[in-house]
């Protein structure tokens, strides 16, 4: 983490220096928060990469050799590491699911305001449903002034248009939290009969705000498991495009705790045996495994987003093939 840090605060220093960013929050907000969530998202292959480390100074030392001559048995040898990985396992879960969202709020606000200052502003065609039957639509919203442009709002009862509204300028005021409509115009049917009001100006409320459509993918690492779910079942109601994502945050959350069960048997299993090479041909044989259980997740990922592969199995597939892997290492380790 400390040779990320230095990567890091290489490519951002001139943001930094250029946005006047203090050094005690870049410290404190940023890579305090910075090493919470990295270093919890690699702790899995950190942990595989220990085990390695750890269990091949033991082989090359002749130790496990010496335990099993002893009368140990490989299953008594492994009831420490899986003590281990339980603690590491519920420590993550923990992490993922309400400490780590916290502290990304601190993070992701700082490079809001000093690092991504470039944050897109202008959202167009934005269509979406708000609430059962309630339906809006902007040809242009621009976030950071809070203006919306040629806005259209449907009320439908199943089938049937209850009211349209439109108007050719909204914008919405902090301080009252309203709406106010330019040249609007309202269509309301009701018993067959269609009656129209218009007007130059009007104040009124509706059941959304512009944080809504300056959300990106990654403000769900903010919100902590209850928000998560309560955030992805408001977006099913309003039909959310990005629903994939959502569901791929909350699932990876659970699956990758998990995931230090399985790289510590399959490290363990790996680096038991005394080969030529040593320590070294262990952490080399560790590394590229390691490689291709990351692309395992990222393929998977790709597949979910944009071949419509359940998001449940994209975050449990890279767990169910190397499973399978650990189960087989496993059970040819002890020979």
């Amino acid at each position: 983490m400390s040779i990320a840090i230095i990567f890091d605060l290489s490519e951002q220093i001139d943001d930094l220096v250029e946005n006047k960013a203090p050094f005690f929050d870049v410290l404190w907000l940023y890579y305090k928060n910075f090493v919470l969530f990295y270093g919890n998202l690699f702790s899995p292959l950190l942990t595989f990469l220990a085990v390695i480390f750890f269990t091949s100074q033991l082989a090359s030392r002749t130790e496990i050799v010496a335990i099993l001559s002893g009368g140990i048995s490989f299953n008594r040898l492994m009831w420490p590491y899986f003590i281990s990985a339980t603690l590491l396992a519920a420590g993550s879960f923990y992490l993922n699911n309400y400490l780590v969202p916290k502290a990304n709020r601190e993070r992701i606000e700082f490079e809001m305001q000093y690092i991504h200052t470039y944050r897109r502003t202008l959202n167009q065609g934005v269509h979406k449903q708000i609430a059962p039957g309630q339906m809006i639509y902007f040809d242009k919203f621009n976030s950071k002034s809070n203006i919306g442009y040629e806005f259209t709002i449907e009320e439908w009862d199943g089938i049937t248009l209850k009211s349209k509204l439109f108007a050719n300028y909204v914008k919405w005021d902090t301080n009252t939290r309203v709406w106010t409509l330019e040249n609007y115009y309202l269509r309301t049917f009701q018993n067959g009969e269609e009656r129209v009001t218009e007007g130059e100006k009007r104040d009124t409320t509706f059941s959304f705000t512009p944080d809504e459509f300056a959300l990106r993918i990654d403000d769900i690492q903010r919100m902590d498991v209850n928000e998560l779910d309560d955030f992805i079942a408001e977006q099913r109601l309003k039909g959310s495009p990005n629903i994939a994502y959502y569901l791929i945050e909350k699932h990876t959350r659970n699956a990758l705790p998990f995931s230090t069960y399985i790289l510590t048997i399959i490290g363990v299993a790996m680096s038991s045996r005394k080969v030529r090479g040593g320590i070294g041909a262990h952490i080399a044989a560790g590394l590229a495994l390691a490689v291709t259980y990351i692309l395992a997740m990222k393929v998977s990922t790709v597949y979910a987003t944009n071949a419509g592969l359940d998001p449940l199995y994209a975050a449990w597939i890279p767990n169910l093939l190397y499973g399978v892997l650990a189960i087989y290492l496993y059970s040819r380790a002890p020979k």
